[in-house]
C-alpha cells in the first residue's frame, strides 16, 4: 500500500513504542495535571509538531548524517541533555516552594505553576532536541519503505501519519487520566509537590540517560 510494507508488523511495534515512557508523555501528563485538558493539548501539539520535524528530517537523511558525524551527534545529545535538565530544575525548584507552603491554597483553588511557562513551547523543544529519536525514526521508518516504490516520500508520509495518529490517541489518553488527578492535587499540596518531585528526577533521569547515549 503506497508503498509500505508488513504494514500490520509496523503497527504493532508503534504500538509498543508510543506506549513506552519517555518525557514528552511524562511532560504532557504533568501539564495536563496542573493546568487542564486546553494546556494539556497545548503542549500535545508541541510533541506533535516536534515529532513532525524529526520525521521529515529522518526521511531527508539528516539523521544518517548525525550518526557519521560523531562530532555533530555529541553537540545535538549534550544540547538536548541540558535542556532536559534545566526543564528538571525547574520542576525541583517549584516543588520545593510548593513543599514550604503546603498548608496554603493559591487564590484560585489551583496547582501552581512554574512562572513564564509555555507548554507548546517547552514539548516542542524536548521533542525536538532527542537525536536518539532522530536516530530510532530513520531506523524504524525504511524498514517498512519498498526500495523500489517510486514515490518513496509518499511512504514515510504514510508511516508518520500513522505514528501521529497512535500520538494522538496516546497524549489523549494522558491528558484525561492528568486531568483527574488534578482535582486531587488541588485538594492536598503535598501531593501535588511529590508528584512534581518526581517528575523533576524523573527528567534528571533522561538527562543523565541521553548525555551517556553514544551514537
Amino acid at each position: 500500500m503506497l508503498g509500505v510494507v508488513d504494514l500490520p508488523t509496523y503497527l504493532a511495534g508503534l504500538v509498543l513504542i508510543i506506549l513506552l515512557p519517555g518525557p514528552n508523555s511524562l511532560y504532557v501528563l504533568s501539564v495536563a495535571a496542573r493546568r487542564g485538558v486546553r494546556a494539556g493539548y497545548t503542549a500535545s501539539a508541541g510533541v506533535w509538531c516536534g515529532d513532525a520535524v524529526l520525521m521529515t528530517l529522518s526521511a531527508a537523511g539528516v539523521a544518517s548524517l548525525l550518526q557519521a558525524n560523531a562530532v555533530l551527534f555529541a553537540v545535538v545529545q549534550y544540547a538536548g541533555a541540558g535542556y532536559l535538565t534545566w526543564l528538571a530544575i525547574g520542576m525541583l525548584r517549584a516543588a520545593w516552594g510548593m513543599w514550604r507552603t503546603r498548608a496554603e491554597r493559591t487564590a484560585d483553588g489551583e496547582t501552581p505553576t512554574p512562572a513564564g511557562e509555555r507548554p507548546f513551547r517547552r514539548a516542542f523543544v524536548v521533542s525536538l532536541f532527542n537525536p536518539k529519536a532522530i536516530l530510532f525514526f530513520v531506523a524504524f521508518f525504511v524498514q517498512f519503505v519498498d526500495p523500489a516504490y517510486a514515490y518513496p516520500a509518499l511512504s514515510f508520509v504514510v508511516l508518520g501519519v500513522l505514528a501521529q495518529l497512535a500520538s494522538v490517541l496516546y497524549l489523549s489518553a494522558l491528558i484525561f487520566g492528568g486531568t483527574r488527578l488534578a482535582a486531587a492535587f488541588r485538594r492536598r499540596r503535598r501531593l501535588s509537590a511529590g508528584a512534581t518531585s518526581a517528575a523533576g528526577a524523573l527528567f534528571l533521569g533522561f538527562a543523565v540517560k541521553l548525555s551517556l547515549a553514544s551514537s
